[in-house]
């Protein structure tokens, strides 16, 4: 399970790659127009618009990205399944379509069904995962003759939209009964002061893999229960140090908090490959202080490294309950980053708002310290840390590039097909599954140039190679297609 949620993990970071940029220029546009979300700025209505092309359709993202990722041999096939995997429970699962399956007006439709939509990391995931399992499982079958034109990859898509169709038929019953009884509970802990902030702010974070997050969210932001923070905060009405105490205690954590956990990340991160992880974590660290936008960060871990996920959920309750208790208020119409900060300020209700950046100086060191004594004594693969990379140096032979010279030799010792079960690639190194790893000839693949080797066990197998192995895995790959297909 662990090497499986380290998988998904690597693999989501082609989508979560394009979500620091897409924050900033939300960011952007929002603090250029705060009041109109580009109502009343051409330039701020284009920086918005283009940022929500890609934060509003997380969930799509993360289907294709992660059907891609996980396949075995990563076939524009598998992201077609992914998209197609998505589409469905998207479709049977929208409140009007659900009104006509159960047989009520849309009005009676549970309040549950209007979280599916193309922003739900979870029916994403899911959809991702079905996928890959799915054209891996499908992608080589053959169907009879008279049925052949959907045979190999064309039948993956179609097993995965069936596929689909079984879990949306599960999750109409399902998913209401799970929101709604995150609704009650959230309505049940409102009650309960700053705790009930700190559960919130602990819970919040929890579930936000799932999507459920929204549940809770509607019962303190908005005006499921009669609370209505955000609203109540910006009109200015209700009781000052009380009004805001739902919002209050993510400042700390997402301006300070998730940034120096960021830092933690890249101090640990292997150093051969510091510099392509920093760029990653600078920038999304950049904007989740500026915008408030975490998922670039929070992804980045959720799954490769989960305990440090639940640590992070942990302190981000704990930094509510903080901020509840002394009653240090702010508020946010977007996220609780900078920008909403400052905005904040002007607000008559806010209360010693000045006082969560104390709050957060603090909360950035306990990030930094928590985060690297638990990378540490877990063995955390944080990004860049499950990677062991030496810098290689591109040539060429004549015409050709090395990293063909090298596969073809690291093919060769590996058995070939006839040893060779899957390929797989991470930064720097080769991922393989092999029938035994007692036929591999290491002397044959230490041959090609690579660093080194890493015999795991019996069937798992990695060969250094460096920055540049994502070119050997496809040259690799393309030798074991060749002759499997012989």
């Amino acid at each position: 399970m662990k090497a499986y949620l380290q998988r998904i993990g690597r693999s989501l970071m082609l989508p979560v790659a394009v979500l620091p940029i897409a924050a900033l220029c939300m960011g952007i546009g929002y603090w250029i127009d705060p009041a109109g979300w580009g109502g009343n700025s051409v330039l701020a209505a284009f920086l918005i618009k283009a940022g929500a092309a890609i934060l509003d359709h997380l969930g799509v993202l993360f289907a294709v990205g992660l059907a891609l990722g996980m396949s075995k041999d990563k076939d524009g096939s598998a992201a077609l399944s992914g998209l197609v995997g998505f589409l469905v429970p998207n479709t049977l699962l929208q409140p009007d379509s659900v009104a006509m399956l159960t047989r009520v007006d849309v009005e009676s439709v549970n309040i549950a069904f209007s979280a599916i939509n193309f922003k739900n990391v979870f029916i994403g995931i899911l959809a991702g995962l079905v996928a890959a399992a799915a054209y891996d499982r499908f992608s080589k079958v053959q169907l009879p003759q008279a049925f052949a034109f959907f045979s190999g990859r064309r039948l993956a898509p179609i097993m995965t939209a069936f596929f689909m169709m079984i879990l949306s038929a599960l999750l109409l019953f399902a998913w209401p009964v799970v929101y709604t009884s995150l609704t009650s509970f959230g309505t049940a802990i409102s009650s309960m002061g700053a705790l009930g902030a700190g559960l919130y702010g602990f819970f919040n974070r929890l579930l936000i893999p799932t999507g459920l997050h929204h549940a809770l969210n509607n019962v303190f932001w908005f005006n499921l229960a009669g609370i209505d923070d955000i609203g109540r905060f910006w009109a200015s009405e209700g009781v000052k140090g009380v009004t805001g105490m739902y919002q209050a205690g993510f400042f700390p954590v997402m301006m300070f908090g998730l940034p120096a956990g960021a830092y933690a990340m890249y101090r640990n991160a292997r150093p051969e490959n510091k510099k392509q992880v920093g760029s990653l974590l600078m920038a999304a660290a950049f904007a989740s202080f500026f915008t408030g936008v975490t998922e670039p960060l929070e992804f980045s871990f959720m799954f490769a490294a989960f305990p440090l996920y639940v640590v992070h959920a942990l302190l981000t309750g704990i930094s509510m309950f903080v901020s509840a208790t002394f009653g240090w208020t702010a508020g946010f119409n977007f996220s609780a980053g900078l920008i909403d900060f400052i905005l904040s300020l002007r607000i008559p209700i806010a209360n010693k708002p000045l006082m969560l950046l104390v709050q957060g100086l603090v909360f950035a060191v306990i990030y930094y310290v928590m985060f690297d004594f638990v990378i540490k004594k877990f063995n955390l693969m944080t990004p860049g840390r499950d990677e062991a990379s030496a810098t290689a140096t591109a040539v060429t032979v004549g015409e050709s590039n090395v990293s063909d010279q090298r596969a073809l030799l690291i093919y060769e010792g590996l058995g070939g097909a006839a040893n060779i079960e899957d390929v797989q690639n991470c930064t720097t190194r080769l991922r393989l599954t092999v029938k035994d790893a007692d036929l591999i000839d290491e002397a044959k693949i230490k041959s090609s140039g690579v660093p080194g080797v890493n015999p795991i066990d019996k069937h798992n197998y990695q060969v250094i190679v460096g920055p540049d192995v994502q070119f050997v895995a496809d040259a690799v790959e393309e030798l074991l297609r060749h002759d499997l297909n012989k």
